[in-house]
């Protein structure tokens, strides 16, 4: 659905994007995640054709978006600031995707109004954020889109609106094949929805995997060993932590061989614990570098 090539966005002389690639099949929930000033927002806006790359490519479905209304017209882009018109009513707002994308179902609209608790006459600018993110949401899901491009969607929504988002997202899914692209920093609730994950960093991609994947190829052991007993060599401990004789390791590998190769080296205790994809990110990034410090101490 969406392949991203070697893209270079230069800002003042800051280069943002630094020969990104990017690859996210169709009916992907792809979750975008990375440090502030990763180049996150700057790629989304590229994929939404706010943007024109410096060099590179950014394709959906081997066709450019700048520029590309037909193209466009396929995507529905939520950012994190909601864009209205100041004396705009979300009644008002609906009539420009009404009338701009041929696939707006107004019977949607319409039905969409039970998900919602929301006025439809009201200003917008007299709304919570988050119910000027509610009007946004509503907007985009009755353009019925084939792509969807969310960045920190659920930001400023209430726990009972944030389930109720997901649900109709992965709805559309589910039952109509929608691509979701979302960039978020809640890894919790990224972790719930996505399929793909893409770590970014310094205007590049670090990692590019199925969720999946990603948590196959990382390991969390406890462990203690014997008096005078060492670890195997070889092992690619990206952390340790000790409380007493126990440790804690982060290891790169598979869990069945990582397991394995310790086993054979008689520890006294040994078990194995599900990675969060917080501490995944984490630990991609490089580790202790980016845990969090207490400078006080």
């Amino acid at each position: 659905m969406i392949r991203v090539r070697d893209l270079v966005k230069t800002f003042e002389g800051f280069r943002a994007l630094d020969g990104l690639n990017v690859t996210v099949p169709r009916g992907a929930v792809y979750g975008l995640v990375g440090p502030n000033g990763a180049g996150k927002s700057t790629l989304i806006r590229h994929l939404a054709g706010i943007y024109r790359q410096d060099s590179g490519t950014v394709l959906v479905d081997g066709t450019p978006v700048y520029e590309n209304p037909v193209v466009k017209a396929r995507i529905a882009y939520v950012p994190d600031e909601v864009f209205y018109y100041t004396q705009a009513s979300l009644m008002d707002m609906m009539r420009l995707p009404r009338d701009l994308y041929p696939s707006f179902d107004q019977a949607c609209f319409e039905k969409l109004a039970g998900a919602f608790p929301i006025d439809p006459k009201r200003p917008l600018r007299k709304l919570s954020r988050g119910q000027q993110k509610q009007a946004a949401f509503w907007l985009a899901l009755s353009q019925r889109p084939e792509l969807v491009i969310l960045d920190e969607p659920v930001d400023g929504l209430d726990p009972v609106m944030r389930r109720q988002v997901w649900s109709l997202l992965l709805g559309e899914v589910a039952e109509r094949g929608t691509t979701v692209l979302v960039s978020s920093h809640n890894l919790r609730e990224l972790e719930d929805v996505c399929d793909h994950v893409g770590i970014m960093d310094h205007g590049k991609m670090l990692v590019e995997r199925s969720l999946s994947e990603l948590q196959e190829n990382m390991v969390k052991i406890q462990l203690a060993m014997p008096e005078g007993k060492e670890l195997p060599e070889g092992l690619e401990i990206l952390h340790e932590s000790r409380t007493g004789r126990l440790r804690q390791l982060i290891l790169r590998g598979s869990a069945e061989e990582l397991s394995a190769r310790i086993q054979a080296a008689g520890p006294l205790f040994l078990d194995l614990l599900p990675l969060t994809l917080e501490e995944i990110f984490i630990y991609e990034l490089g580790g202790v570098d980016h845990e969090v410090k207490n400078i006080l101490l």
